[in-house]
């Protein structure tokens, strides 16, 4: 599962892919939760294991896409 966040002031995202175990609920719940405090940092864990941190303060948006399984890539991608 991708998580791409944006960063206030900056052209570029931040982008996350999640393992493929992760449970989609609970990855938007642990969001939600650290947006609730603007002096907090949002925590994730990427597939090979990094942690990723970023402040809350900085984050712009946040889309959670579909699980890796279901992306299709080439001619017959949607």
């Amino acid at each position: 599962m991708d998580v791409r966040i944006g960063i206030v002031q900056s052209i570029k995202e931040l982008e996350v892919e999640l393992g493929e175990d992760v449970d989609r609920e609970i990855v938007m719940g642990d969001i939600e939760e650290a947006l609730q405090n603007s002096e907090g940092v949002l925590w994730l864990t990427d597939r090979k294991g990094r942690r990723v941190a970023v402040p809350v303060a900085k984050i712009a948006y946040v889309e959670v896409g579909a699980p890796v399984s279901e992306r299709r890539v080439g001619f017959g991608a949607p």
